[in-house]
């Protein structure tokens, strides 16, 4: 019985099946080559390339921790956790928001800038061999469309979703 219905959740059919656990298994596998290979040659998790990746693509602005953490669908201890770690590595820097300044802002720095450039290559060339290299050019169309539907769907009800690259 589902929390939220009362009724029975009926398992998922062959077909279902099929499309589902082929596709987690990948995901699961390309999440932890990424993070692997981020954690090797540019000393950091996967999640924090992508909260770099963010804040980049804000430019020079910086970003309410708030909404960095909505973004990126991290709670707000987690983000502050990962802030301060960040902060540290001298990556990022808070500062009280400009228009409210009882609100952080988070910027990237000069040297977090650098080391997003520097991990980027590496990355990307991991990205080439655990996804890329497996898919052909119809194969890649079908995916944008799909994962641009999924992304639709999932976020139509939420509250300020920017889409980020990663």
């Amino acid at each position: 019985m589902t929390a939220r219905t009362g009724a029975a959740t009926a398992a998922l059919t062959d077909a279902e099946m099929a499309a589902w656990r082929p596709n987690i298994q990948a995901w699961t596998l390309i999440e932890r080559c990424l993070d692997q290979q981020l954690r090797r040659d540019a000393d950091m998790p996967h999640a924090y390339y992508g909260i770099l990746l963010a804040l980049n693509a804000q430019g020079d602005r910086s970003m309410p921790l708030t909404r960095l953490a909505t973004a990126l669908d991290y709670s707000q201890s987690r983000m502050s956790h990962a802030i301060a770690k960040l902060e540290a590595s001298g990556w990022v820097e808070r500062k009280p928001d400009e228009s409210d300044r009882r609100v952080s802002a988070i910027g990237l720095t000069g040297a977090g800038r650098i080391a997003l450039r520097r991990a980027s290559a590496g990355h990307l060339e991991e990205v080439r061999r655990t996804f890329l290299a497996h898919l052909d050019a119809n194969d890649l169309e079908d995916l944008r469309r799909i994962g641009t539907k999924l992304l639709d769907g999932l976020t139509r009800d939420l509250p300020e979703t920017p889409r980020f690259g990663g």
